[in-house]
Parts: structure tokens; sequence; C-alpha cells
């Protein structure tokens, strides 16, 4: 078997606030091959977006990645100097923000956007073939080159989103980490986005991490997802089994609120109940007050990831061995 491209093992972060330290992301453990996508879905405040981030060591303060390695190409990233991971964001692994909205600047032109983000990695290149470079790019996501004048206000929602894809690939890295690549975007839009970010997966060969709150966006798009709960990893699959085998409660409960248009008589199930306050975390199983296959052991003891499978994992006692299973 091939070495996988990027290996995160036991990766923790946490926030230490005035009301106390919180752990946002509790020893996440995956891997990504080259060419393949990886779905990270859970409710806000589950921890993707940290988890994200802390992929290159972007955790805002005041938080800290405290356990964990992570690994690209066989190179430990988190023991980079500050140059050093400096360079390898963009060139090697490129973050999209979760708002195209804001995500770019109001007072500079689209073109000088690219020119920034290649000249700053690539001093050699000049302004004009920057630019050359930036019309391409902007061709391959789909928008016209002579809007490489415009500034970002005169673009629709849409249109802003396709180049902060095109900037994310414009020095062709190894890993693309998209965070809520479809906010605040209409369904038709959507899809063109999520579909143009595979083609491009396709095209430049990269491997792609697309974070999200809503599993449907993911379930076909993806080739393995991981569902997150209160900061750890409740299901780890591949995304056709987890869509037709659901093993967590909260992965059920998940697809159970999907409504989907070939089915007339289906009733949506919504998941009672709140995501936890880490700072305030239930006793045993982070997930027991919301699930109705919880016993007397979910109430006290926190579940380890069982195997359950081939190529997957659940944090739930019904899988420990002779458990009943939902």
């Amino acid at each position: 078997m091939t070495q996988p491209l990027l290996i995160v093992d036991g990766l923790s972060v946490e926030y230490q606030t005035r009301a106390g330290r919180t752990r946002a992301v509790n020893d996440v453990s995956f891997s990504l091959g080259k060419s393949e996508t990886l779905g990270i879905v859970g409710e806000s405040g589950s921890g993707k977006s940290t988890l994200g981030l802390s992929l290159i060591g972007l955790v805002p303060f005041p938080g800290k990645i405290v356990e964990g390695k992570v690994f690209l190409d066989g190179e430990e990233v988190l023991k980079l100097k500050k140059n050093e991971l400096r360079n390898l964001r963009g060139t090697r692994v490129c973050y999209i923000f979760q708002d195209p909205m804001t995500s770019l600047n109001p007072v500079k032109k689209i073109g000088d956007h690219f020119v920034e983000v290649i000249r700053t990695h690539q001093p050699t290149v000049t302004k004009v073939e920057a630019l050359e470079r930036a019309s391409k790019l902007l061709k391959d996501v789909g928008i016209q080159a002579e809007r490489i004048s415009d500034y970002p206000h005169q673009l629709s929602g849409g249109m802003r989103q396709r180049v902060m894809i095109a900037l994310a690939i414009a020095l062709n890295p190894s890993v693309v980490v998209a965070d809520e690549p479809t906010t605040a975007l209409d369904v038709i839009v959507q899809a063109k986005i999520l579909d143009l970010l595979n083609s491009l997966r396709d095209s430049y060969g990269m491997a792609l991490i697309l974070i999200t709150h809503d599993l449907s966006i993911v379930l076909e798009r993806s080739d393995r997802i991981m569902v997150m709960y209160a900061g750890q990893v409740a299901e780890y699959a591949p995304s056709r089994v987890l869509y037709e085998q659901p093993q967590h409660p909260y992965t059920i409960g998940l697809l159970q609120s999907i409504p989907n248009i070939e089915l007339t008589d289906q009733k949506l199930e919504a998941i009672t109940g709140q995501p936890p306050d880490l700072l305030n975390l239930p006793g045993g199983c982070r997930f027991w007050p919301r699930c109705k296959f919880a016993f007397d052991r979910c109430h006290k003891e926190d579940p380890p990831l069982y195997k359950s499978g081939k190529d997957r994992v659940v944090r739930c006692f019904l899988f420990d061995e002779g458990g009943a299973k939902p």
C-alpha cells in the first residue's frame, strides 16, 4: 500500500478562556490519500473548523495544539519553524475560509489578490506572469478572464467563492481544506461549487477535505466521512457504507433529518436537545442526553472508538463486544 499523503495522529486542541479550559478537538486521527476526498461533518461547535485550522498551525489565540502529530508526505508539520510553516501554507496545503463575502480584500482588484499570493511564495515570478496565470485559473473555475480587473463587490457570492477556490489552487497544493465552501449560496450554486471542487481535485491530483454541517452535501462527493460531535470523532467510515449502514446514533439522527424528494411519506426526525457546552460536558458519553439508545453505562463512561468493520470505527457502547446494535 502507498503511504497516505496526510496523516493526523491523536490531535487535540484546547482554548483557555476566562470560564476555564475547553478541549475543542479531542484525540482525532485520520489519514488522507492523494486525489481522495474526506468529508468532515457535524453541528456548529463540534470542532470541525478548529481541526481544519490546526492542520496548518492556524488555530487562533487563545487556542493551542496540546497533543498529536500531523504528517504531510512523511514530514511532521507541527514541528516546522514559523517561516517553514508559512511557506507550506498555500504551496502544499491551502485553506478556503468559510465566508466568500468577507474573505477577499474589498479595495483590491481580483488580479491583485492572485499577484500577492503567487509572488509571496514565488518572488521570481513577474506581475505580468502572475496575472497571466490568474487569467487561466479564473477560466478553470468558470469565470471570464476580463473579470480579473473587477473588485470583489462587482462579483456575485458564487463567483467570489470560485475566486477563492482559484486562489487556493494557484500554487498547485497537495491538500485543499474547504471550510463550509457553500455557506450563504443557493442550492444550485452549491452543487456547481462542489462539482467544481471535485473536478479540480481530479485535474490537479490534490487531496480535498470538505468541512460542513450538512451531511447531504458530502455523501455523494466524499470517499470517506468523519462525523464529529463535541470535539470527538463519533464515526469514521467510507461514504457509501456510512449512508447505507450508519452505526452511531448521532449519524443516524443526521441522516433521518435529511429530506428525500423521492419519498412521499417520509417523516423527518430532528435530533432532540442541543450540543453540549464544552465547559460543562455531561458525565459519560457526550451524546447520551440526546440519544434514544442510551443505557446506564453511557451515563458513567466515555466510550472509546470501536472498530466496527473494514475501514470504519464508531464511538458507541452498542458496538462493544456482544453489544446490541441499533
